[in-house]
């Protein structure tokens, strides 16, 4: 029998989501031992037709989405690599060995993420992006940005390629695989495919905006299939956590064969794979997964050892996992850690260039007295603990000598070096920064680099267009940052880091990337 004293928990805390995560509306679910002890929605799904949000409302479950590729690639093909050699095809230009279909489920491939890659080839920012885009993109590719299996990287083409090579072997859309393969045995009555992210057939719509300056529908234009197209309503969320919940005591169930242990290979182990990630939160081995899209924000987590699934759905740009979290916290009766946090002094502050990859890192003050590291998509917030050495739960940093960092990210089996640059020099001449410049790995994609003023801008074009004129930053000597506003994911893929190589003659190259596209080389033109 449920606690009383747990769903009351549960739905105190439910019901201080919409004040804490405000817009238009929402959906929680949290299933234990089978049952679903809450089912709650708020607001609206669409606020210019007023149509409610319901239990039966179609969402943008998007990156989501993954682990159900994966789940129809391993209810037909169980042994994967049956069809390794199908995705040699997809990938003509590559001039290495290609990638494992395991290494695409577990985000362990060496691809750069097409979205990104895509922004390097001009590609508009209001842009539509569709099966040519996406084709011209992963049949470009020419070079790895690691060797498969050595280390993690989020791709999200890894998955379309699974859902594609799929459709193609089986000579059926991807729609029917999935409804043969997940969401007839898991009895989910509404989910779809729902690949066009412009509008989906419900009316369901994604918001943009905030409580003070209102909210806006935002506008997509992408064409999903494998790496974020599922579209499914909190009821069909809820018979997917049941339907793993009926399946836990059987080792060949198809989540316990999507949630077992993966791993690198020097034998380390990984925390992605088949399209879920593991962590430890609270004390508890967790399988989750989160989903974004612009005016969109999904997530959900499964604790298996407590028959515990959360999911919290938001169509609008409130942080879904840190809802989710808090519920599981809930959940579990964890008291709220007011501890706060630590003030010791730090002396990693500076910008630096990690050798192997040409990205910045910037390492900064926090407003709550912690630092923040500027590297991925987003700022991560670490902990001093002691002047020379930082972390937080996926990262560690730690002062090498008088000009090094190392930084070690275990989930992504990585140890790098970060070496401190030289400061900025405002006085210094900027007119040598100006050209064109010329990737030939990308079918000569450019970037033009201009200067107006004392400001300098830049731009990328390629096949895709003609990209627009951002203001790039100075980081430190001949290290700048582009801002990219919007990839085609739910967030740009970070400031792409523009590195000026020089020679006795002056510049020479501009070595270019992000987290998730790294180290391509841009010669002068």
């Amino acid at each position: 029998m449920t606690d009383s004293s747990l769903i009351s928990r549960l739905e105190n805390a439910i019901s201080s989501l919409p004040d804490r995560y405000p817009g238009p509306g929402g959906a929680v679910a949290i299933v234990k031992d089978g049952k679903t002890l809450i089912r709650h929605t708020w607001g609206y799904a669409n606020i210019e037709r007023r149509i409610p949000f319901t239990p039966a409302s179609l969402f943008r479950m998007c990156s989501i989405t993954k682990q159900f590729t994966c789940g129809v690639m391993l209810d037909l093909f169980p042994d994967p690599s049956e069809l390794d050699r199908d995705l040699d095809e997809r990938l003509p230009q590559l001039d290495e060995p290609s990638p494992t279909m395991l290494h695409l489920a577990h985000n362990q491939s060496g691809l750069r993420d097409y979205w990104a890659v895509a922004m390097l080839h001009g590609s508009p920012i209001e842009g539509a992006f569709g099966d040519r885009e996406a084709d011209h993109v992963i049949r470009g590719t020419r070079t790895l940005q690691f060797q498969p299996g050595t280390s993690y990287s989020y791709v999200n083409q890894n998955f379309r390629l699974i859902s594609d090579i799929l459709q193609d072997r089986t000579e059926r859309h991807f729609s029917e695989l999935l409804q043969k393969s997940i969401f007839e045995p898991a009895n989910m009555e509404r989910a779809i495919l729902a690949a066009d992210t412009r509008a989906m057939p419900d009316g369901t719509t994604g918001y943009e905006g905030t409580v003070e300056t209102g909210f806006r529908a935002a506008v997509n234009n992408i064409i999903w299939t494998g790496d974020a197209g599922l579209g499914a309503s909190l009821d069909d969320m809820i018979a997917w956590e049941k339907f793993i919940d009926s399946t836990h005591h059987n080792p060949d169930g198809l989540y316990n064969r999507l949630s077992a242990p993966t791993y690198f290979d020097n034998g380390s182990p990984a925390s992605y794979g088949f399209g879920l990630q593991r962590a430890e939160m609270f004390g508890h081995k967790v399988t989750l997964h989160g989903g974004a899209l612009r005016g969109w924000r999904s997530h959900r987590l499964h604790v298996a050892s407590q028959r515990l699934s959360i999911v919290v759905m938001f169509n609008h740009m409130s942080p879904a996992h840190l809802a989710a979290s808090s519920l599981l916290a809930t959940a579990l009766n964890i008291p709220k850690n007011d501890t706060p946090p630590s003030s010791i002094s730090s002396n990693l502050y500076g910008a630096y260039l990690e050798e192997d990859t040409g990205l910045s890192v910037r390492i900064e003050p926090d407003n709550l007295n912690g630092i923040r590291l500027r590297y991925l998509m987003l700022p991560e917030v670490l902990t001093s603990i002691t002047p020379n050495q930082a972390e937080s739960a996926s990262v560690t940093l730690t002062r090498h000598d008088e000009k090094r960092l190392i930084m070690e990210r275990p989930a992504e089996n990585r140890r790098s070096i970060l070496t401190e640059c030289t400061p900025f020099n405002a006085k210094e001449d900027r007119a040598d920064l100006e050209g064109t410049y010329r990737c030939n790995e990308l079918d000569e994609a450019e970037i033009t680099i201009s200067l107006t003023g004392t400001t300098v801008y830049g731009a990328f074009s390629g096949i895709l267009g003609d990209g627009q004129m951002e203001p790039l930053r100075p980081i430190a000597q001949d290290l700048w940052v582009l801002p990219c506003p919007r990839a085609l994911d739910h967030t740009a893929p970070g400031d792409w880091t523009l590195s000026f190589i020089r020679d006795g003659s002056g510049i020479k190259a501009i070595r270019v990337g992000c987290w998730l596209a790294r180290d391509l080389i841009y010669d002068r033109v």
